[in-house]
């Protein structure tokens, strides 16, 4: 399986890792519990279970269109069986929309159980913390921060979750 993601700035990095950090503190779920090198905020822009021969040239060609604006709002809670997703959205822009469009079309559509990332159905955000009960929600709500955050997204990747191997696009 194959994520390719987009990085923010400096600004934005920050401020989701200081949200994960809010989170660990309160001892609730967090993305930044993981110690990966890979973990990072991120906006996934299309998961694949495999990818066109020549997919990491051209992806590569179409990160030339960053950066974009990246404008976080406060929070958003997925359903995810019976546990929770929080994360912050990612306002939409017209060269963000662009940029996911033009990675879909070099991927092709997703398989079914990725139908999030279909260009009629995606939902920008980076996650904050996965696999969270209803009241670990509540309180995290309370914890991190509800302001906007400006900044831009600068950096893409192809992400291989089989062989745990990150490929700088951009």
């Amino acid at each position: 399986m194959f994520s390719i993601e987009s990085l923010p700035d400096d600004v934005v990095d920050a401020a989701v890792r200081a949200d994960w950090q809010r989170l660990i503190d309160a001892d609730l779920p967090s993305a930044g519990r993981h110690p990966s090198d890979s973990n990072r905020p991120h906006v996934t822009l299309a998961v694949r279970d495999d990818l066109p021969e020549d997919a990491v040239r051209e992806l590569a060609r179409a990160g030339g269109a960053l950066p974009v604006e990246c404008r976080l709002g406060g929070a958003v809670v997925f359903a995810a069986g019976e546990r929770f997703v929080l994360a912050r959205p990612v306002v939409m822009s017209a060269a963000l929309l662009r940029l996911h469009a033009d990675i879909v079309d070099l991927v092709g559509p997703p398989p079914a159980r990725y139908a999030v990332t279909a260009k009629d159905r995606w939902t920008p955000h980076m996650t904050l913390a996965r696999r969270m009960t209803a009241e670990q929600v509540g309180r995290a709500l309370g914890i991190v921060g509800a302001s906007t955050i400006e900044g831009e997204l600068t950096g893409l990747r192809l992400w291989d979750v089989e062989a745990k191997v990150v490929t700088p696009l951009r």
